[in-house]
């Protein structure tokens, strides 16, 4: 079998500001993500990795049984650390803070990485459209578990308090 060509040369594991469109899905297909209980919480453990300066996540949507990021690692962090961070965390959460006894992520993801400002135009743009494409809702900015709408929700609020 051969070594994933991001393993290949240690000097593109760990480069600065290095993005990624990553997807990863639950076990089995399980919409373990379509409750706000459960996607509240992945939000959670994505702010706390954020705050913890572990990595740069630039967009997200949780769908009901998958997600998609874009996330930029700094040059001590692989794309496969902060996964686990994501991943583990979110599992000892919601094992911890629900009961839930199963498995939670299916094994491994999907990484695509991002190399100019057209790629990453092009990952928000299907971040943004997958709800919508899934029939989740009509429009981006009316998917509640997405980076887009709760910016705008965090605006507004702003706003509000001005």
């Amino acid at each position: 079998m051969s070594i994933p060509s991001r393993n290949a040369d240690p000097e593109h594991i760990l480069r600065a500001n290095r993005t990624f469109f990553v997807t990863t899905k639950t076990y089995m297909g399980k919409r373990l993500l379509q409750t706000d209980q459960n996607a509240t919480l992945l939000i959670d453990v994505l702010r706390s990795c954020v705050r913890t300066g572990r990595f740069t996540l630039h967009d997200f949507v949780i769908m009901p049984d998958h997600i998609h990021l874009l996330l930029s690692t700094s040059g001590d962090l692989t794309i496969e650390k902060a996964m686990q961070f994501i991943k583990g965390g979110f599992s000892f959460r919601l094992k911890r803070e629900t009961g839930y006894t199963g498995e939670v992520w299916q094994r491994g993801f999907s990484d695509h990485r991002v190399h100019d400002p057209d790629s990453f135009a092009n990952h928000r743009r299907y971040i943004a459209d997958n709800p919508v494409k899934a029939g989740l809702a009509t429009s981006p900015d009316e998917f509640p578990w997405c980076f887009r709408a709760l910016a705008g929700q965090k605006a507004s609020e702003h706003k509000t308090q001005s």
